[in-house]
């Protein structure tokens, strides 16, 4: 399977808003099915933001050293890997492995 393919894969996704103490709530996000893909912060959009990011970053590590990421459903075929790796800040590193350009704005 192609990093493109790998890259937009839907991973079940699970949240949960957390008492850190009396008061204090911080919104846990992850993706199980991909071991270690998790995130925290004070706003959804901010821990859904670093969420992507850590998924992008697990899947292309693995592929680098050669690993398969877990493939627990077939990939969206209306996705773009890149726009959202651009998005994340990420794009120059995906783009070398996808064999493309980044593009910057």
């Amino acid at each position: 399977m192609e990093l493109r393919e790998l890259l937009s894969i839907p991973y079940l996704l699970e949240a949960e808003a957390v008492e850190t103490e009396p008061g204090r709530w911080l919104i846990r996000l992850a993706y199980p099915e991909l071991p270690g893909c998790t995130a925290e912060a004070a706003v959804v959009e901010d821990a859904l933001s670093e969420l992507e990011r850590r998924r992008i970053e697990i899947i292309v590590s693995l592929v680098e050293e050669g690993k398969q990421p877990p493939i627990p459903r077939q990939s969206l075929t209306a996705s773009d890997p890149l726009w959202t790796a651009q998005d994340l800040g990420l794009s120059e590193r995906v783009a070398a492995l996808l064999g493309g350009a980044a593009t910057r704005n």
